[in-house]
Formats: structure tokens, C-alpha cells, sequence
């Protein structure tokens, strides 16, 4: 996720050159990053700066957090899953404003969707920061701490459930006698273009589907087979096991802080 932020903010033009520093302690990271991202900063020590993004593993959050030095920081962001803010409060020094985000991959061009949230003393200008940042790399809602989880099994994990989805129709073309790369332009353009007209058409998922489905017709068929696998049920058990496993995250840290 840290990459695809660093990614995401370098394309959209919101920062340029020095503007953003990336922190890792392994020389091996920090290496790729500066091959694929030449012009981005990459050190293993977090420099001054106004702002800090830390984006980690949930096992490595702690350790990331109390290593970071006092040098004037005034806010602190985390991508960090599951981690809440009153565990992220207690690794930071009093006082300091923390904010959760949880974006998502497409962030990395530019379509990201991210959900965030303020701590203790986080200020409305604070939240503004955050919404600048992350809307340079899609879109933001401010939501209250305890729907972040649900955001995560939602928008934060919802990009590999499409992906499954592309997948499956992939195959199926190939199943029925398309060439796999035919298959594969035909199954993201329909993505995309579904996409896009949910976006853009100002109807409901609802009214739209309903438009395309003709009585008795292939969509209709298709739907059909569709209901009949329990389809909707399974992308619903999906962001709830996924909401779940946020949440667990979230405890197993509250437990250990």
C-alpha cells in the first residue's frame, strides 16, 4: 500500500522531487523502489518533515511507530489495517494528531477510494491535510472509526474480488471457444465501461442492471445461473469475513499494545 500511495502521489503531480521521502529499513526495498521510482527519495530513516504517512504491516506497526523520532512532526496518518487509533495514539508522544486511512491499490492510478477517520486530536484542518493528500489519488470519505473496518472488507479489499470476477469471465470466454487475450480485452473493457457508467451515469447499480436485462433475453439467463450459485450472497460474505478479519486485527492489537 505504501508503494502504491508513493506511486499514486508522484503521477497525480501532487508532490515532485524532495516533496516526498519514503522510509525503509531494508536495503533491498529501498533499492527497488529507487530503480522503479528514480525521482522518488528513499532513505532508512524517517527525516523532519510536517506530515507522516506510515505505511506498514500490523505486526510491524509498533516498532515502525515508536522508532519515529520527535522532529516536529504535526500530524501522523496510518494505513496501517485493523491497527485502531487509540493503539496508534499510545506508540506516538501525547498529544500528536493520528488519522487512519484506508485506501486502496487502484490508488497507484489514480482511482483509489479511501475511508478515513481523526483520533483524539486530530482538527478539522488535519482531516483537510489528509483529504488533499488522498484525493490526488482518488476519492475520499470521512467516516467514523468503527466503519473503517467495514470500508476495509469493502473498498480496501474490493479490488481483488474484481479481479476474481475478471478472472472467471476470462475463462469462461475461453470455456466458450475465445482466444484467452480476446477473452481478456473483452472482460476489462466490460469492467471498465460498467464502471464508468455507475460512475458517471448518475443511476443506481439497481436501475442500471435492469436496463441491460430483457425479459426472457441472455441477461436475464445469465442473472439467472448467477442467483441461482448464491453469487450476491458470496460477494456479501466476503466484505463480512473480511470486515471480520479487519476487526480481529484491530483486537489482537489492542490486546498486545
Amino acid at each position: 500500500m505504501g508503494t502504491a500511495l508513493a506511486a499514486g502521489l508522484q503521477r497525480s503531480g501532487w508532490a515532485r522531487g524532495g516533496d516526498l521521502i519514503v522510509v525503509d529499513p531494508r536495503e533491498e526495498a529501498r533499492l527497488r523502489l529507487a530503480e522503479r521510482y528514480p525521482d522518488l527519495t528513499v532513505t532508512d530513516r524517517a527525516p523532519a518533515a510536517e506530515s507522516l504517512i506510515v505505511a506498514v504491516k500490523p505486526k510491524d506497526a509498533e516498532t515502525a511507530c515508536q522508532q519515529v523520532p520527535r522532529h516536529g512532526y504535526e500530524r501522523v496518518m496510518s494505513v496501517v489495517a485493523g491497527t485502531p487509533l487509540a493503539t496508534l495514539e499510545r506508540w506516538f508522544w501525547p498529544g500528536l494528531p493520528v488519522l487512519r486511512a484506508m485506501p486502496n491499490t487502484p490508488a497507484l492510478v489514480g482511482a483509489g477510494a479511501t475511508a478515513i477517520a481523526g483520533g483524539t486530536y486530530a482538527s478539522e484542518q488535519d482531516l483537510a491535510w489528509a483529504e488533499d493528500v488522498l484525493s490526488a489519488i482518488g476519492v475520499v470519505v470521512r467516516l467514523s472509526e468503527e466503519l473503517l473496518d467495514v470500508a476495509t472488507g469493502l473498498s480496501g479489499s474490493g479490488p481483488a474480488y474484481v479481479f476474481l470476477v475478471a478472472e472467471a469471465l476470462v475463462d469462461a470466454g475461453v470455456h466458450g471457444g475465445l482466444d484467452r487475450q480476446v477473452a481478456g480485452v473483452l472482460a476489462v473493457q466490460t469492467l471498465l465501461g460498467a464502471a464508468r457508467m455507475l460512475a458517471e451515469s448518475g443511476e443506481s447499480a439497481e436501475a442500471l442492471r435492469a436496463a441491460v436485462t430483457s425479459p426472457g433475453g441472455t441477461t436475464a439467463a445469465g442473472l439467472r445461473a448467477l442467483e441461482d450459485r448464491a453469487v450476491r450472497a458470496a460477494f456479501i460474505a466476503a466484505v463480512d469475513a473480511a470486515t471480520a478479519r479487519s476487526r480481529a486485527i484491530g483486537r489482537a492489537g489492542l490486546n498486545n499494545a
